[in-house]
C-alpha cells in the first residue's frame, strides 16, 4: 500500500537555501516510509520568479537526482518554466509547471497551471494577479504510476484549479486515483477555503486529494521594496469519502513539516462502487 508524504514548506527567497531544505525533507519523508512525497507550490522560492527561472534546467535536474537518490516517487511542487511543453520560448512570461519524477528520477509528467489566481485580498499584499507573470496551461494531466507495486493514475493542479470543480472531474474521468495539490493559499482565502475545497474536491471526484501547503512569513523583494506575505499552511490529505486523512496544524512551523498517510486503492474502489457518481452524472 503506498504511503504518502505531504510536506509543508517555508520557502523564502534565497533559493540555494530553500533547495538545501528541500533536500533533506524528502530524505526525512523516505526516512519515514513514503513512497510518494509531494512538495508545495514555489517550492524553491517565494517571490521574484525570474532567477528560478533561468534555472529550470537546473532544477529538474536536481530534483530527478533526489528522486532517484531517495528511491522515491518526488511531484516538485511548481517551477516556472520558460518555454511551452513543446519546446516554444513564451515571451516576457512563464508556464507555473508542476512536474511528476519516478523513483528512478524520470521524468513522468509535466502539468502547467490553467488557472491563474486573481483576486482583491484584505491582506498585506491585497491584489494578486498571476496572469501577469505566467501564461495559463490548457491541457489536464494524469500520469500512470507504479508506487510500491500499486498501480495509480496521479492527476495533477496547482492551488488556484482548486476551486474549479470541472477540472478534478475531467482527470478523475483520465483515470486519476489520486490528485495532488502543491498550493500557497494566502492567509485569509485559506483560512476561509482550504479545507472545504479539498474536501468538496475529493468528493466530486472521488480521488484521494493531496493539498500541499506553503505555510507561515515569506520575506522577499518586489520592485526593490521588502514585502512580507503570509500563507495558511494546514497540508491536508483527503480521501474519496470526504475524510481528513492526514493535516498538518495551523500554528506548525519551522523549515518543514512533514504528515504521512496511506493510500488504499480497493477502499476508494470500493467508495466509488457504492455511491457511482459519475454513471448516474447528466449532461445539462
Amino acid at each position: 500500500m503506498p504511503k504518502i508524504a505531504n510536506i509543508q514548506l517555508n520557502s523564502q527567497d534565497n533559493i540555494d537555501k530553500n533547495l538545501a531544505i528541500i533536500e533533506r525533507s524528502v530524505h526525512t519523508a523516505r526516512a519515514g516510509g513514503a513512497d510518494l512525497a509531494v512538495l508545495p507550490e514555489n517550492a524553491c522560492v517565494m517571490g521574484s520568479q525570474k532567477e528560478l527561472a533561468k534555472r529550470f534546467d537546473e532544477m529538474v535536474a536536481f530534483y530527478a537526482n533526489l528522486a532517484k537518490t531517495t528511491n522515491i516517487h518526488l511531484l516538485a511542487g511548481t517551477l516556472p518554466c520558460p518555454a511551452r511543453p513543446d519546446g516554444s520560448p513564451i515571451d516576457g512570461k512563464f508556464r507555473q509547471s508542476s512536474l511528476l519524477f519516478d523513483n528512478q528520477g524520470k521524468l513522468l509528467a509535466r502539468y502547467d497551471k490553467i488557472h491563474l489566481f486573481r483576486a482583491l485580498v484584505a491582506d498585506g499584499v491585497g491584489s494578486y494577479d498571476e496572469g501577469c507573470t505566467f501564461e495559463a496551461g490548457d491541457t489536464p494531466m494524469v500520469a500512470c504510476c507504479m508506487i510500491d507495486g500499486v498501480a495509480v493514475g496521479v492527476g495533477m493542479t496547482v492551488c488556484f484549479d482548486v476551486r474549479f470543480p470541472h477540472l478534478f472531474q475531467t482527470i478523475r474521468k483520465l483515470g486519476a486515483d489520486i490528485i495532488t495539490v502543491p498550493s500557497a493559499f494566502t492567509h485569509t482565502t485559506g483560512k476561509a477555503h482550504w479545507q472545504s475545497l479539498l474536501t468538496a474536491r475529493a468528493l466530486d471526484s472521488q480521488c484521494f486529494i493531496i493539498g500541499s501547503a506553503q505555510g507561515g512569513t515569506h520575506h522577499f523583494t518586489h520592485k526593490e521594496t521588502p514585502q512580507t506575505r503570509q500563507t495558511w499552511g494546514h497540508g491536508i490529505m483527503v480521501n474519496a469519502n470526504g475524510q481528513i486523512v492526514s493535516s498538518t496544524n495551523i500554528t506548525d512551523g519551522g523549515e518543514f513539516v512533514i504528515t504521512y498517510a496511506d493510500f488504499d486503492k480497493n477502499e476508494q474502489d470500493q467508495i466509488r462502487q457504492a455511491m457511482p457518481i459519475f454513471e448516474c452524472q447528466v449532461s445539462l
